[in-house]
């Protein structure tokens, strides 16, 4: 079996403009233009918008099913009662807000190669819409550190 490097490496993302910078847009380009929220509805599992809740409090075996539940039915669930701290999670936030932050020509010196599966850009996934997300992402296999000193030369330590 191929290594998930080597998939990458087979099957190169290329999209065109990946990467919008919204602070400079003045118009929503048709590639990013998706239809109301409302046309969705109908596939959504419950129309109330509570997402899952998962706690980890719950024997193995219940907490396996509502994962399976949940991806089945939403794709998409919360976890509760999971041990980590919330200083944590305030930490990882402070450091997404910093990262995301950082000017364009900043985030652009760790862009994701096509054939790459780390740095900058958008979710190799994009492909199977027929319109481009209005995200950023930054992903990440194995270390940060050459990623974060190209990002923040003078800060990259905290990654």
């Amino acid at each position: 079996m191929p290594s998930l490097s080597q998939v990458y490496k087979d099957q190169p993302l290329t999209l065109p403009n990946p990467i919008m910078d919204l602070t400079r847009m003045e118009k929503v380009p048709d590639s990013h233009a998706w239809p109301p929220l409302e046309d969705y509805l109908d596939d959504v599992p419950s129309k109330d918008g509570i997402i899952p809740v998962i706690s980890l409090s719950e024997p193995k075996l219940a907490v396996m099913n509502q994962v399976s539940r949940a991806c089945k039915t939403w794709g998409m669930f919360q976890v509760v009662n999971h041990g980590i701290p919330m200083r944590l999670f305030a930490e990882l936030e402070s450091l997404g807000h910093q990262l995301f932050g950082l000017p364009m020509e900043q985030k652009l010196k760790a862009l994701r190669a096509p054939d790459s599966i780390s740095g900058y850009g958008v979710a190799r996934i994009s492909p199977f819409f027929d319109k481009m997300m209005w995200n950023e992402g930054f992903t990440v296999v194995g270390s940060p550190l050459e990623h974060a000193r190209r990002l923040m030369p003078d800060n990259y330590d905290r990654f």
